[in-house]
């Protein structure tokens, strides 16, 4: 069983922090994302529209799928991203939390969704929920810093009940925030409990946290008549600005990677490759930090050559898989894990008949890599059936919870690691000695 104490990832950041030359290089790099996201965002599509575009997508509804590039253009688009890592950031700095992967991780994945669901304004309500919820617990804020980061999937509640519900002015705002913060309160316990469920496999566990307590919410608003119908908005041709993004961002990372690690970063970023990922793998604390970076600037490119390769839209959301898949490679996530679930998602796609590049078989490619743990545990063979199950279960979980869940990959990659696991689980402990040469 994986303990409390682990499910969260605290024994990474707890305690005090030294700030040493890594972790001033390593700010260095984060801020930097973000100021030349907005500097080349805002310039690209020019301040004036920046800002218009970034107003309308803070009154926009932000349940799956939604892309802001959309909404307020792909400048607009990256100033609201960066403006909600930014957040991040800035929470991680003042409650005294090391820079390590599950904090690397959760910059890239707000960054992310920033894209396509998460603003400044329906992710506080959230965090302040979390916030309480460690009050009652007695614990300090930063022991929850990462449930409160990755719990924002849920952002779009305060969204929806503010912008969709049909209410208005000051009333609207408090039942949004009240909403908001209400299911924050509720992510710490859940979370716990969903660990258990995967045992690790599942590196979006917040994922399978925020759909679980997503399903009720959405359950609520069904019972008072509320309009939970599915909506997507695409951006469908070619940008510039976004195509180009993942590739000057993984040169960006892998060059911060050479500089760290010097001579031994790709060595280091082979020896990442050995390693399984299961929930909680720091990378940087596992191997090396230059190495972990190499790796994950590797994951983007590969993941960006796949878009074009399929001829895939370059936009919002796809935009925020890449990123996401980037900022799990520091943590948990590498080549030689995560190939083998993709390629089960693309295996899945052909027998059903559906088009690899349509917006659902998309996305689950690259956020089927939630269950990469279960490549780099029990071998290539056992990632291709989880990606092959995966996007077969994706593609009803989204109505479950009505889109309110952003991370609704990692709800239904834990759902997927838990009948796996299970299955494995039970056949082990009933053929023990057969088990490594069936399974590697």
């Amino acid at each position: 069983m994986v303990s409390d104490s682990v499910i969260l990832c605290y024994d990474s950041i707890n305690g005090g922090i030294e700030v040493n030359k890594d972790d001033r290089i390593l700010y260095i790099m984060l801020i930097g994302v973000l100021v030349l996201a907005v500097g080349v965002g805002s310039l690209y599509q020019g301040i004036p529209s920046t800002f218009k575009g970034f107003l309308a997508i803070q009154v926009h509804p932000a349940r799956l799928i939604n892309d802001f590039a959309v909404v307020g253009g792909p400048g607009a688009a990256l100033v609201n991203a960066s403006i909600v890592a930014g957040i991040a950031l800035l929470l991680i700095v003042i409650n005294g939390v090391a820079i390590s992967g599950p904090t690397i991780a959760a910059f890239f994945t707000l960054f992310g969704f920033g894209l396509f669901g998460k603003t400044p304004i329906n992710i506080i309500p959230i965090i302040i929920g979390v916030a309480i919820s460690a009050k009652i617990a007695k614990k300090s804020f930063k022991e929850y810093i990462l449930i409160a980061l990755f719990g924002t999937a849920l952002g779009p509640i305060f969204s929806f009940i503010v912008f969709e519900l049909g209410l208005t002015g000051p009333v609207a705002l408090i039942v949004g925030s009240i909403g908001g913060i209400v299911a924050g309160i509720f992510l710490p316990p859940v979370a716990m409990a969903m660990l258990h469920l995967h045992q690790g496999y599942n590196l979006y566990n917040m994922g399978m946290t925020c759909g679980f307590v997503g399903v009720f919410v959405a359950s609520l608003i069904a019972a008072g008549k509320g309009d939970l119908t599915i909506k997507v908005i695409w951006l469908d041709t070619p940008d510039m600005l976004l195509t180009l993004f993942t590739p000057v961002l993984s040169v960006y990372l892998m060059g911060f990677g050479v500089y760290m690690g010097k001579r031994k970063a790709f060595s280091d970023m082979m020896a990442i490759q050995k390693l399984p990922g299961r929930l909680p793998s720091d990378f940087m604390d596992m191997v090396s930090v230059g190495g972990a970076l190499v790796n994950a600037g590797v994951l983007g490119i590969i993941t960006w050559l796949y878009i074009v390769l399929v001829g895939g839209d370059l936009n919002g959301p796809v935009l925020g898989g890449i990123l996401t898949v980037m900022g799990f490679g520091v943590f948990g996530k590498h080549v030689r894990n995560c190939i083998p679930v993709m390629l089960g998602v693309v295996l899945s796609c052909l027998v059903f008949g559906k088009s690899l590049t349509a917006p659902g078989p998309i996305l689950a490619v690259l956020f089927s890599t939630t269950l990469a743990p279960l490549a780099g545990e029990f071998g290539a063979f056992t990632g291709i059936i989880a990606g092959f199950l995966h996007l077969i279960m994706v593609e009803r979980t989204g109505a479950w919870h009505g889109g309110i869940d952003l991370y609704n990959n990692g709800f239904a990659g834990g759902l997927t690691a838990a009948l796996i696991v299970s299955v494995i689980e039970w056949y082990r402990s009933s053929q023990p000695d057969e088990f490594d040469d069936t399974f590697n």
